[in-house]
Protein backbone atom coordinates (compact mmCIF):
# COMPACT_ATOMS: atom_id res chain seq x y z
CA UNK A 1 0.00 0.00 0.00
CA UNK A 2 1.34 3.32 -1.18
CA UNK A 3 -0.77 5.03 1.55
CA UNK A 4 -0.93 2.44 4.85
CA UNK A 5 -4.27 1.63 5.90
CA UNK A 6 -5.42 4.13 8.95
CA UNK A 7 -6.91 0.92 10.68
CA UNK A 8 -4.27 -1.08 10.32
CA UNK A 9 -1.76 2.15 11.79
CA UNK A 10 -4.44 2.50 14.96
CA UNK A 11 -4.72 -1.11 15.70
CA UNK A 12 -0.71 -1.41 15.54
CA UNK A 13 -0.47 2.70 17.64
CA UNK A 14 -3.13 0.44 20.29
CA UNK A 15 -0.89 -2.26 20.58
CA UNK A 16 2.22 -0.19 21.37
CA UNK A 17 0.60 1.71 23.62
CA UNK A 18 -0.94 -0.93 25.94
CA UNK A 19 2.05 -2.87 25.70
CA UNK A 20 0.35 -6.01 24.84
CA UNK A 21 0.94 -9.34 23.23
CA UNK A 22 -2.50 -10.53 22.53
CA UNK A 23 -3.70 -8.87 19.55
CA UNK A 24 -3.80 -11.74 16.58
CA UNK A 25 -3.38 -10.67 12.54
CA UNK A 26 -2.91 -12.22 9.30
CA UNK A 27 -2.05 -10.11 6.90
CA UNK A 28 -0.61 -10.84 2.57
CA UNK A 29 2.85 -8.66 2.18
CA UNK A 30 4.06 -9.55 -1.25
CA UNK A 31 1.81 -12.89 -1.63
CA UNK A 32 2.99 -14.66 1.52
CA UNK A 33 0.63 -15.00 3.64
CA UNK A 34 1.97 -14.11 7.62
CA UNK A 35 -0.20 -15.11 10.51
CA UNK A 36 0.85 -14.31 14.42
CA UNK A 37 0.12 -12.13 17.31
CA UNK A 38 1.39 -8.60 17.22
CA UNK A 39 4.31 -7.56 20.02
CA UNK A 40 4.93 -3.58 20.67
CA UNK A 41 8.32 -3.22 19.21
CA UNK A 42 10.28 -2.89 22.37
CA UNK A 43 9.12 -6.49 23.31
CA UNK A 44 9.52 -7.75 20.05
CA UNK A 45 13.59 -6.14 19.84
CA UNK A 46 14.13 -7.87 23.64
CA UNK A 47 12.93 -11.62 22.69
CA UNK A 48 14.95 -11.28 19.37
CA UNK A 49 18.14 -9.86 21.09
CA UNK A 50 17.54 -12.66 23.78
CA UNK A 51 17.51 -15.26 20.92
CA UNK A 52 20.30 -13.54 19.17
CA UNK A 53 22.30 -13.21 22.64
CA UNK A 54 21.99 -17.39 22.61
CA UNK A 55 23.59 -18.15 19.79
CA UNK A 56 27.17 -18.53 19.15
CA UNK A 57 27.56 -17.44 16.06
CA UNK A 58 24.73 -14.62 16.04
CA UNK A 59 25.45 -13.47 19.66
CA UNK A 60 27.36 -10.08 18.86
CA UNK A 61 24.43 -9.08 17.40
CA UNK A 62 21.79 -8.53 19.64
CA UNK A 63 23.24 -5.60 20.99
CA UNK A 64 21.38 -4.19 17.46
CA UNK A 65 18.13 -5.58 18.94
CA UNK A 66 18.39 -4.44 22.48
CA UNK A 67 19.38 -0.67 21.81
CA UNK A 68 16.29 1.77 21.79
CA UNK A 69 14.88 2.35 18.26
CA UNK A 70 16.61 5.40 16.72
CA UNK A 71 14.83 8.27 15.22
CA UNK A 72 11.80 10.59 16.46
CA UNK A 73 9.56 7.12 18.15
CA UNK A 74 11.36 7.86 21.63
CA UNK A 75 7.82 9.77 22.44
CA UNK A 76 5.64 7.91 20.65
CA UNK A 77 4.47 10.97 18.76
CA UNK A 78 5.03 9.47 15.36
CA UNK A 79 2.38 6.47 13.76
CA UNK A 80 4.17 3.19 13.83
CA UNK A 81 5.67 2.08 10.50
CA UNK A 82 6.14 -1.69 11.16
CA UNK A 83 4.10 -4.58 12.90
CA UNK A 84 6.23 -7.08 15.14
CA UNK A 85 4.86 -10.43 14.87
CA UNK A 86 5.86 -13.33 16.95
CA UNK A 87 4.51 -16.78 17.46
CA UNK A 88 4.32 -16.24 13.58
CA UNK A 89 3.62 -18.35 10.45
CA UNK A 90 4.25 -17.59 6.68
CA UNK A 91 1.82 -20.08 5.32
CA UNK A 92 3.07 -22.11 2.57
CA UNK A 93 -0.01 -24.38 1.37
CA UNK A 94 -1.01 -26.85 4.05
CA UNK A 95 2.94 -25.91 5.82
CA UNK A 96 3.14 -22.66 8.38
CA UNK A 97 7.28 -22.12 8.49
CA UNK A 98 8.27 -22.14 11.21
CA UNK A 99 6.03 -24.46 12.76
CA UNK A 100 6.70 -23.23 16.08
CA UNK A 101 6.03 -19.80 14.96
CA UNK A 102 8.76 -17.15 14.65
CA UNK A 103 9.97 -13.32 14.82
CA UNK A 104 8.94 -11.28 12.26
CA UNK A 105 8.72 -7.30 10.88
CA UNK A 106 6.34 -6.22 8.39
CA UNK A 107 6.53 -2.56 6.78
CA UNK A 108 2.75 -1.86 7.44
CA UNK A 109 3.14 0.31 3.90
CA UNK A 110 3.32 -3.44 1.98
CA UNK A 111 0.17 -4.80 3.57
CA UNK A 112 -2.05 -5.27 0.76
CA UNK A 113 -4.55 -7.13 2.62
CA UNK A 114 -5.08 -8.14 6.21
CA UNK A 115 -7.44 -9.75 8.79
CA UNK A 116 -8.24 -9.88 12.42
CA UNK A 117 -7.25 -13.32 13.79
CA UNK A 118 -4.52 -16.10 13.56
CA UNK A 119 -5.17 -18.42 10.52
CA UNK A 120 -4.52 -21.59 11.40
CA UNK A 121 -4.26 -25.15 9.22
CA UNK A 122 -5.66 -28.43 10.12
CA UNK A 123 -4.58 -31.29 7.79
CA UNK A 124 -7.24 -34.17 7.56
Amino acid sequence: MSNPDELLVALSTAVESEESNQMSLTVVVGGAVITGRLAPEAVWRERVAEVLKDSDRLGPFSDVFARRPGGNRSGRDEAPTHLHFHLARILQGSLGIPATGGMYRVAIKDVSAWTVGDLIHFDR
